[in-house]
């Protein structure tokens, strides 16, 4: 089966490691971060145990088997939504826990909350109020969908309803004609794990031509001034080759040249900041989930550096 561009697309080495930049994101992530961002730090560069990453990600999940109270930090309240569900996801795949009665149970909320042709609908959960079925729910979303059925695919998760959801994202990925980074970026990460290979090597190779004909990717950081960012987007927040290519193995990787990617890794290892951590470059809608929403940025950058082979020194 082929493996998602929501996390590494095959497992990295989790050996301990020494390098300056390291070091002071570690100090970074132990002054800063919750409980779940240090575990999941402690587990890719510690050595750290999965099962005190599963056991702080408990803390998040709702009886209706949704997660909620802000684990993805931009969403506040303590109802289940579809973004913390993702989110949820992804730290169980990263860890190699993505299966068993608890997916079961996220399919079963994913499955309640889904529009009738079984999206997601994006934006929803940050109200306190609980996520529901079509009716006067916002309609479904790529955005939403791509990312979570990519991840249930990559750990062969099977369920009802995964069927509709991966029609839904089939149909959305391929009536794109004008798109922006966030929704290019779930179209991947659904397409690097679609079961049906051939049709997501060419879904890819019409979105990357997209992505250059809409300058969607930043391909050189050194010009930032004249690169557009989409309507609605901060004015930092530009996306780069490995936004969209977070693995060497993603489909993505072929939109862009050696060199290219290569700008693009110096740009996210020069981007770490004195305090040790990376930067958020989209909005900051309040004090509390910036601070939250840093160390999991920073977590996805080294990572995203480890697996292109870059020193974090």
């Amino acid at each position: 089966m082929a493996e998602s561009g929501v996390s590494a697309l095959t497992p990295t080495p989790r050996a301990p490691v020494s390098h300056p930049s390291l070091a002071r994101a570690e100090q970074f992530v132990w002054r800063t971060a919750r409980v779940l961002e240090q575990r999941l730090f402690a587990y890719h560069f510690r050595g750290g145990d999965a099962a005190h990453v599963e056991t702080a990600l408990d803390a998040y999940r709702n009886e209706d088997g949704g997660y909620g109270h802000a684990l993805e930090p931009d969403l506040r309240g303590p109802a289940s939504g579809p973004a913390h569900t993702a989110r949820a996801l992804r730290v169980l795949d990263a860890v190699g826990r993505c299966g068993g009665q608890r997916v079961e149970r996220m399919c079963r909320f994913l499955t309640s909350a889904s529009t009738p042709d079984g999206a997601l609908p994006a934006g929803s959960g940050d109200t306190g109020a609980p996520a529901g079925p079509a009716g006067g729910a916002p309609a479904g979303e790529l955005l939403a969908t791509g990312p979570v059925v990519g991840l249930l695919h990559r750990n062969e998760v099977w369920h009802a309803w995964l069927f509709r959801a991966t029609d839904f994202c089939w149909r959305a990925i391929g009536a794109l004609e004008h798109s922006h980074p966030y929704e290019v970026e779930a179209a991947v990460a659904f397409l690097d794990s679609a079961p049906d290979r051939p049709r997501a090597e060419a879904a890819a190779d019409r979105l990357g031509r997209l992505v250059r004909e809409q300058r969607l990717a930043v391909l050189d950081p050194d010009d930032l001034g004249t690169q557009p960012v989409p309507p609605g987007y901060a004015p930092r927040e530009h996306h780069f080759p490995h936004d969209y290519a977070r693995h060497p193995h993603s489909l993505a990787r072929a939109w862009f040249t050696d060199a290219e990617m290569s700008r693009s890794l110096d740009f996210l290892a020069a981007a770490q900041e004195d305090d040790g951590g990376w930067p958020l470059r989209r909005a900051r809608r309040a004090p509390a989930p910036a601070l939250e929403a840093r160390p999991a940025v920073t977590l996805e950058a080294l990572r995203t550096l480890r697996a292109y082979g870059r020193a974090l020194g």
